[in-house]
């Protein structure tokens, strides 16, 4: 017992870790909120733009001596919103907009860099993740632009969940789909750029995608989804930090790991989705179909708004 309690305690006596801890359960929960709609509209690309369209402000932001962290925030709204204006134009997926100011912005980041030397190491924090030296004006940064972004989401989530499930009928109706379009891209990027500090920009899109379709195996309900997303957003963040602090290994990576290894345990074991659940439910209709001589069926998973 003794070896569980200071498994448990331990981290909590150094202060580093008390916000390490924060930001990881705040991160987590928010990507798990965010990613819910992310995962619902099948735009999962554009959390990587978006966390790799921030790297020109960050550039900017280094060369000129500026904040990084704003200066990331800065250009990936500004690439959202010129992805969101450019997939208007219906003739162009928006996995193909993406992918065109994905790679330029990535392309302008780079330029810019070339021309500081010695620019590697001081953006090693915003590539991979600096948890363990977050101060507390972070912890409150994140704390604040969390709890907006989540009442915002509360605000709009019938709205963004109408265009996410036909967004032909939620323009019929009289939404305004391109203002909420920007609305959900301004929302992914303060998420990412909260979270940047948690596990980085390479491996941030982990954390604004897993938990999400963690819950989109554990249930049909929308609803639902959007609370088991942050429950195991939060959970794996808080889980992999711990089990950084023990092993003395990278907290970033650890995290995304964890939440990686929750991925595959619903995967296999999700009730009604998952592989057992799913060779289970073949094999029976095998047998029902060879019984009454009729060749079953499959179903497809609709999710229900709830």
């Amino acid at each position: 017992m003794s070896a569980v309690s200071d498994f448990l305690t331990a981290p909590w006596e150094h202060v580093f870790m008390q916000r390490a801890f924060l930001v990881a359960a705040m991160s987590g929960i928010i990507c798990g909120v965010i990613g819910s709609h992310v995962v619902l509209r099948g735009m999962a690309f554009i959390g990587d733009a978006v966390a790799h369209s921030a790297f020109p402000g960050v550039a900017v932001a280094f060369v000129f001596q500026w904040n990084l962290t704003l200066g990331g925030a800065v250009a990936g709204l500004i690439t959202a919103l010129l992805v969101a204006v450019f997939s208007q134009n219906r003739r162009l997926k928006e996995d193909s907009v993406i992918g065109v100011f994905f790679a330029a912005a990535f392309g302008l980041g780079i330029v810019i860099l070339s021309t500081a030397p010695g620019y590697s190491g001081s953006l090693e924090s915003f590539l991979f993740g600096q948890i363990l030296g977050i101060s507390d004006g972070d912890v409150a940064t994140v704390a604040v632009a969390g709890a907006l972004l989540l009442l915002v989401t509360l605000v709009l989530n019938k709205e963004l969940v109408a265009v996410g499930l036909d967004r032909e009928t939620a323009r019929a109706a009289g939404l305004p789909t391109f203002a909420l379009d920007i609305a959900l891209y301004a929302m992914v990027t303060i998420a990412i750029v909260i979270s940047i500090q948690a596990v980085g920009n390479i491996l941030v899109l982990a954390l604004l995608i897993t938990p999400a379709a963690c819950a989109r195996l554990l249930t049909d309900r929308l609803g639902v989804m959007m609370i088991l997303g942050p429950i195991i957003g939060g959970g794996a963040s808080i889980t992999g930090l711990y089990l950084s602090f023990s092993l003395n290994v990278a907290a970033g990576g650890m995290i995304v790991l964890v939440v990686t290894a929750f991925f595959l345990i619903c995967w296999c074991v999700a009730p009604r989705h998952g592989l057992i659940a799913r060779f289970r439910t073949a094999a029976l209709r095998r047998a029902a179909g060879a019984a009454t001589g009729v060749p079953s069926e499959g179903t497809s998973d609709p999710i229900t708004v709830a």
